[in-house]
């Protein structure tokens, strides 16, 4: 049996640590790690930080982090996965639209998820079955009931190989969202587009990928505030989807026509 609740308190020490890093550590030298993607010092030290802290705390748990990896996700029951900094480009430009991202997966199913917005000054968590919450408040997605009433957050453009092949369906999908949502958002961060649709500020999400450290606290996060997360097809979302659409209960159906529109345009 799975102790939840005290894992979502190590969880939450663990990014106690790592926001504590954030404000007291310099960004430090930028480093290029593949086209247009770039890696910090200070990602690097809290992800150092935080793997140390948790290998102490549950050593029988699985760790798999965005810049120096780890266990494979399915080694164990139970895999955190952490990104240290959501989006490192917005951090290095002065932009304080970034995260630290910490989620646990049991399977291929995200069950916990602790993302703090340390310039921000926001923290939200949540484990299966205990609620999401934005410090003490409880979190609910919002109550739109229709796409053209909706604020939707997309996720960043491919990049890297066959960056150009991958974007057509990206490109098409913002342009049909330009044609039926109310406004088309891109925060620069999974986590934050998570947690702002968990908490109603954003009605939906569509990003076309699903690493875990991106995504395995921000789905729990979002489900336990009652969002849909489903895949690009509607199918659950899990740690082997392709994609990661998030959306209050009220337009997900809407969502999934546009994405079955993008497929076919």
């Amino acid at each position: 049996m799975i102790d939840l609740p005290a894992l979502l308190r190590i969880g939450s020490a663990a990014v106690d640590q790592a926001v504590a890093l954030v404000g007291d550590m310099a960004i430090g030298h930028v480093t290029e790690k593949g086209d247009r993607d770039m890696v910090s010092a200070l990602d690097l030290a809290v992800e150092d930080r935080v793997r140390c802290f948790l290998r102490r705390e549950t050593p029988e748990i699985g760790f798999l982090g965005e810049e120096l990896g780890g266990e494979a996700v399915d080694s164990a029951e139970l895999t955190w996965a952490l990104d240290p900094v959501d989006g490192t480009a917005n951090l290095v430009h002065g932009l304080p639209l970034c995260a630290v991202s910490l989620g646990l997966f049991q399977g291929d199913r995200s069950v916990l998820g602790v993302i703090d917005l340390p310039f921000l000054s926001q923290r939200f968590r949540a484990a299966e079955g205990l609620g999401a919450y934005s410090n003490d408040v409880l979190l609910r997605a919002s109550k739109t009931d229709s796409l053209d009433k909706a604020i939707v957050a997309i996720g960043d453009y491919a990049i890297g190989a066959e960056a150009s092949e991958r974007n057509q369906r990206r490109l098409t999908i913002t342009r049909l969202l330009a044609e039926r949502a109310l406004r088309v958002r891109m925060f620069g961060s999974a986590a934050i587009d998570l947690v702002w649709v968990a908490s109603g500020k954003v009605d939906a999400t569509i990003a076309m990928s699903n690493h875990p450290w991106d995504m395995a606290a921000g789905v729990c996060i979002a489900r336990e505030a009652g969002c849909v997360v489903m895949d690009a097809e509607g199918d659950p979302h899990t740690l082997n989807s392709s994609a990661t659409i998030t959306a209050t209960p009220g337009i997900h159906n809407a969502l999934l026509e546009l994405l079955m529109d993008s497929a076919d345009a």
